[in-house]
C-alpha cells in the first residue's frame, strides 16, 4: 500500500510517503544553498514520493527562524529553478511550502515588527504584534499569490500553504489568536475568510490546474483553540475551493506535550498522534488526505493507508537522521526509523550549521 502511486491534482506520486516541511537553516538571504539542494537530491534519490521544502516566507515581516527560504521577490527565481531542476533530474517531485509567521515572526530574523490578526499577548509571540489592518490583509494575500506564481514559474510541482502550528493562517482560524470583531473574526466562517481569500487569489494567479495543498491543524490541542470539528468544516470548504490535498497536523509550540514535534516516541502506541484528526477529516472529504506526526514504523505507516485513516504519510525528523529510510524499507529492511525524537537536530540550525542528526554524527565519530 505505501509503495503504490497516489494522484494529487494533476500530478502522480510514485509512492505515498512524503517528506513533511522541515526548517533546515540552509539558506542565505532566502536563497537555497548548495548544501540544501544536495539534501533534496539525496531525498529524491532515495525514493521519497514528495519532498516538501522548509517553510518559505512570502513576506519579510513574516519570517521566523533565521536562514530560511524566501519567495518574496523575483530576484532569486533562477536559484529556485536550479533547485527544482536538480530534484527533477533525480526523478523526484518537490512542493514549496509558503508561510507567513504572523505573530510568531521574529524581529531578530526579519528586522520588522510582527503583524497578526490581533494585537495580543500569546505564549508563542516574541512581542505583542501589530493588529493587521484591512490594507495589511490585502497585501499579505497578494504576497501569498505572487509567491505561488513564482513557485509555478520555478517549476515546483505543488504549492503547499502552511495553515498549521500557530502561523498566520492558523492564527486567523483560531479563536485564541483571532479576537477581531470585523468580517475576519468571530464565527468560523469569518475566521476562515482570510484562508479562503488566499486560496481564491492564488487560483486566480496560477490557474485551477496547478495543484494547491495545505498543511492544516486538525486541532490546536489547546483549550478554546481551533478544534477538530472546525477543521472538518474548513476542510470541506477547501475541497469546494479546489484544494488538492490536505496534510493533517496538530498543535503548536504553545501546546506543550501536544506540540507538533513531540519527544520520546519510543513505542508504537506513541506514533501517529494526529491519526484521529486525519481520520475524521478523511471521512468528510473526497480529496486525498495525508497525516504527519510521530510516524516511525513501517507497519504503522502501512496500516494508516490500509485502514483508510489517510491516503499518504509524512515524516520529518526521521529523514534528518536517515535520508535513505524509504530506500531501506523498499530493500526489505523494515526496521523502524532510527530517529529517537530528541529534537537536538534543530540546535545546529540555530547556530548557523543547518539541521543534522547530532546522535548519528556522534555515532559516526565514535566508530
Amino acid at each position: 500500500m505505501l509503495f503504490t502511486p497516489l494522484k494529487i491534482g494533476t500530478v502522480t506520486l510514485k509512492n505515498r510517503i512524503m517528506r513533511s516541511a522541515t526548517w533546515e537553516g540552509m539558506c542565505v538571504e532566502g536563497v537555497p544553498t548548495e548544501k540544501l539542494i544536495k539534501l533534496y537530491e539525496e531525498l529524491a534519490e532515495n525514493n521519497v514520493g514528495l519532498i516538501i521544502t522548509g517553510y518559505t516566507y512570502v513576506s519579510k515581516e513574516g519570517m521566523q527562524l533565521p536562514n530560511k527560504m524566501g519567495l518574496d521577490n523575483d530576484d532569486n527565481l533562477d536559484h529556485f529553478k536550479r533547485l527544482v531542476e536538480r530534484v527533477h533530474i533525480k526523478n523526484g517531485l518537490i512542493a514549496v511550502q509558503l508561510v507567513h509567521a504572523g505573530g510568531q515572526a521574529n524581529r531578530k530574523s526579519s528586522g520588522l515588527k510582527p503583524i497578526a490578526p490581533s494585537a495580543i499577548t500569546f505564549p508563542t509571540f516574541q512581542e505583542v504584534p501589530a493588529e493587521m489592518t484591512k490594507s495589511d490583509i490585502e497585501r499579505v494575500i497578494e504576497c501569498f499569490a505572487t509567491s505561488a506564481k513564482r513557485a509555478k514559474e520555478a517549476g515546483f510541482d505543488f504549492v503547499q500553504l502552511h495553515g498549521a502550528h500557530g502561523y498566520l493562517i492558523n492564527q486567523f482560524l483560531s479563536p485564541l489568536t483571532n479576537k477581531r470583531i470585523d468580517e475576519y473574526g468571530g464565527s468560523l466562517e469569518n475566521r476562515s475568510r482570510f484562508l479562503k481569500e488566499v486560496v481564491l487569489r492564488i487560483k486566480d494567479v496560477v490557474g485551477n490546474d496547478y495543484p494547491l495543498m495545505i498543511k492544516l491543524n486538525g486541532d490546536d490541542c489547546l483549550d478554546g483553540g481551533f478544534s477538530i470539528n472546525e477543521a472538518v468544516n474548513v476542510s470541506e470548504m477547501l475541497e469546494k475551493l479546489g484544494i488538492s490535498f490536505i496534510e493533517v497536523s496538530g498543535g503548536s509550540a504553545a501546546s506543550n506535550d501536544k506540540s507538533p514535534v513531540r519527544q520520546n516516541i519510543d513505542s508504537v502506541e506513541k506514533e501517529c498522534y494526529n491519526c484521529e484528526f486525519a481520520r475524521k477529516i478523511k471521512e468528510k472529504v473526497k480529496m486525498p488526505v495525508g497525516v504527519v506526526g510521530g510516524i516511525r514504523s513501517f507497519e504503522v505507516a502501512e496500516n494508516i493507508i490500509k485502514n483508510g485513516i489517510a491516503d499518504a504519510v509524512s515524516l520529518s525528523r526521521p529523514f534528518i537522521r536517515e535520508p535513505n529510510l524509504i530506500s531501506r524499507w523498499l530493500s526489505g529492511d523494515r526496521r523502524k526509523a532510527k530517529c529517537i525524537s530528541c529534537n537536538a537536530c534543530f540546535k545546529p540550525g540555530l547556530s548557523g550549521e543547518g539541521v543534522y542528526c547530532v546522535v548519528e554524527k556522534r555515532s559516526v565519530f565514535k566508530n
